[in-house]
């Protein structure tokens, strides 16, 4: 054992919440100051650009060339007087973060000076090197041109002295290389579709609005235990660690109180994102030592997608300042739950109406029951490619255990809405109906007020659950950008929702009434979309075998579930609804699987360094002790009673040549795995290979070293333990 690790977890007793500083002024005060909102716009543009800029948001106008160049002006005016310099096009490349080039406002004034300029051109596009991000063939090394293109719908904010503008990012060719432009196709498509359906119960109905609110878990680690874990540092996640003999099992740190270092934490990173525009609402403890959770209030998918990119990177730089580093990975630890990124997702109308809430007349409920079921009817038809959409080599790590979703997708409706559902189906075609709201509940406590329950329970086992006005798609993970479940989950809707008209104006066509035409289709499609119901246990092993039996995507092998973008009913779906080509989805999943590669890839290199130059080592040496403290026995006392009293230490001594001989062996199966798999040049194969031969050992090596974790002199071992790293101090 070196001295690193005493001196490491010492340091980590040491720390102190680091003060942040206080302020008068509230929340509501400094909410969005460094961003260029519509307050900004009001005061910084003339009053005809800021109206013109205002259909652009709110109507989708056209952004005219000479309307970009005066907003620059105001833009940069604001932003010169918060003291920036620079700025930069950001945008969201495939690799689950955010990309930035920043550029100075400096350029020459002809006299042999400069000048600070911004003009309505660089306000507007960029050229980002497209062949140094991940294309999926799209674009080549020597096809270095691509283009990022404002997004004034999402606005623009200060990071530091920098200007940062959100950006789509597509090729030369116009392939989309990023998520945001799929996403804004999606939603446009969403929209186009379910205000025509709104349309048949009230025609003011212009606009329907996809809304997300994520819930983001994380962990927090001392920065200098994170520093002397090699497998932390490279990979995300411990690659190996024996169960702390206290973890979670107690349930007493969900929700309780929050430790003063990660208090004063969490009080830095709301401030700074409040100053954003991110609405952060909710913090708490999560049900895993050192595990935490933070939540905004809801917001335009878009935007909710942009501010979840922004608060993960300022995640990261504001832990870093309070000593400690946020793990983003969906399984840093095993043996503890995992982090997860639950998505909220509703439409609205841009009249104010929840179209997956319950309303008060019988045509209001029959408006909800048909949008509660055509997204039952995307999630049923697509919900191999939603798992598609979550999928990744760390979120595998997740789904599947006791703590999260299933690798089944499903949806949890709960008593009240089954009912109804069912009543819709088997009840006379004029037999409307209606659904109750919250209803109260009385308790025997006179000083406790009445609680209003709502029209569901909640299921923690189900992936896709309705929760009284909005479902919540549990599964992503919490290291992915949720543009991709919202791309996949706003074109099924809007997919089924087209559909849903296009059968319903056939039958009014045919002479049929409005309402009873809506009626027959929705029967139909309640019939149709039933295999996707299922309120239990989405844990049980029966439901896995039912699910297989109701024809739903059981695969769990992560390459496997990639293939489902490739379907022909995925790539119809997305050209058909102008979301993305067969030539995009095709390069998306290149991406997705060589990732999956790389990720695995590095993995067993860390894993097989840390076998072989710390583990092995250590283990060695501590079995060189054992060896020369049963010769010594010898030496002092009759051969019998040595032999007595060194048998612990000889069986501890046999103990460690086996595992060790087991891990030894393990690294080069696995080396030689990875040389074989290494040679395949097709990336879906190639991904198959490390999916069916490599990953599974990484785990049959860490079951060894885990085993010698027991055994070895606590001072001999090299890596912070799990009992140091899960407990902040």
């Amino acid at each position: 054992m070196t001295n690193l690790r005493f001196q490491v977890v010492g340091e980590a007793f040491k720390k102190k919440p680091l003060d942040v500083k206080a302020s008068d002024e509230r929340p509501c005060d400094y909410f969005g100051k460094k961003v260029f909102n519509r307050e900004k716009m009001y005061k910084y543009l003339p009053k005809d650009v800021y109206e013109k800029m205002i259909d652009v948001i709110d109507k989708g106008a056209r952004l005219e060339r000479n309307i970009a160049d005066a907003v620059a002006i105001g833009m940069k005016q604001w932003a010169t007087e918060n003291g920036v310099t620079h700025y930069t096009h950001w945008f969201q490349p495939l690799t689950e973060g955010t990309a930035e080039k920043h550029d100075s406002f400096l350029e020459h004034d002809g006299k042999g000076g400069m000048v600070e300029e911004f003009s309505g051109k660089l306000l507007v596009q960029q050229e980002p090197d497209a062949s140094s991000f991940p294309s999926g063939g799209i674009r080549s090394t020597f096809e270095a041109r691509g283009y990022s293109a404002w997004d004034p719908t999402s606005p623009v904010f200060i990071i530091d002295d920098t200007l940062c503008i959100p950006t789509v990012f597509i090729s030369y060719s116009g392939e989309a290389l990023d998520y945001k432009a799929p996403l804004l196709r999606a939603l446009h498509a969403v929209n186009v579709a379910a205000t025509a359906v709104c349309q048949y119960f009230d025609k003011n109905v212009k606009k329907v609005t996809s809304n997300l609110g994520w819930e983001q878990e994380y962990f927090l680690v001392d920065e200098g235990l994170y520093s002397a874990r090699p497998d932390l540092l490279l990979t995300g996640r411990t690659l190996m660690g024996h169960d702390s003999a206290k973890n979670q099992q107690m349930d007493d740190h969900y929700f309780g109180t929050i430790p003063d270092r990660v208090q004063a934490f969490m009080k830095d990173l709301e401030i700074q994102a409040l100053e954003l525009g991110i609405p952060c609402k909710t913090r708490h403890n999560e049900v895993a030592p050192n595990q935490f959770e933070l939540a905004p209030i809801y917001e335009e998918t878009n935007l909710a997608v942009d501010h979840y990119m922004l608060l993960m990177s300022l995640m990261k730089k504001v832990a870093r300042k309070h000593g400690f580093r946020a793990l983003l990975h969906e399984k840093p630890f095993a043996g503890i739950n995992g982090s997860g990124k639950h998505n909220n997702w509703s439409l609205n109308t841009d009249n104010g109406i929840l179209l997956h809430a319950p309303g008060k007349t019988p045509e209001q409920n029959l408006r909800f029951a048909v949008f509660i079921v055509e997204t039952l009817m995307g999630v049923w038809k697509h919900n191999g490619l939603l798992k598609a959409s979550i999928m990744s080599a760390t979120n595998a790590h997740r789904l599947g255990a006791n703590e999260a979703p299933p690798a089944i997708i499903s949806s949890f409706l709960g008593k009240q809405l089954s009912e109804l559902l069912d009543h819709i189906e088997n009840a006379d075609k004029d037999d409307l109906f209606h659904m109750n709201g919250k209803q109260g509940m009385k308790m025997d406590i006179p000083e406790i007020p009445e609680i209003l329950i709502d029209n569901t329970d909640r299921n923690r086992t189900s992936p896709f659950a309705f929760t009284g006005n909005r479902f919540e798609f549990r599964a992503v993970g919490s290291e992915a950008n949720c543009a991709s479940a919202m791309i996949t989950l706003n074109s099924a809707v809007a997919e089924a929702l087209t559909n849903f008209k296009r059968r319903v104006d056939a039958l009014i066509a045919k002479g049929e009434a409005q309402t009873a035409a809506i009626i027959e289709v929705l029967r139909q499609d309640i019939l149709t979309c039933k295999p996707i119901r299922f309120d239990g246990n989405g844990y049980s092993d029966e439901w896995k075998q039912e699910a297989a039996r109701r024809g739903l995507d059981v695969e769990t092998s992560c390459p496997r579930i990639f293939e489902r973008y490739l379907d022909k009913a995925s790539i119809d779906m997305f050209s058909s609804l102008g979301v993305m080509t067969k030539k995009e989805l095709e390069a998306r999943n290149e991406v997705k699987w060589e990732t999956y590669t790389k990720k695995i890839q590095i993995e067993a290199r860390v894993l097989g360094d840390l076998s072989m130059n710390h583990i092995i080592p250590v283990a060695t040496r501590y079995q060189s002790q054992l060896l020369e403290n049963v010769e010594n026995m010898k030496t002092i006392f009759p051969a019998d009673k040595a032999a007595k009293l060194s048998a612990r230490n000889i069986q501890i001594i046999e103990e460690i040549a086996e595992r060790t001989t087991a891990i030894e062996k393990g690294v080069e199966d696995l080396v030689n795995a990875r040389k074989v798999a290494n040679k395949i040049e097709d990336e879906h194969k190639k991904a198959i290979a490390y999916c069916d031969t490599i990953a599974p050992q990484l785990d049959a090596i860490r079951y060894q070293i885990d085993k010698l974790e027991l055994i070895i002199d606590d001072a001999c071992w090299p890596l912070p333990k799990y009992r140091e790293l899960l407990f902040i101090r």
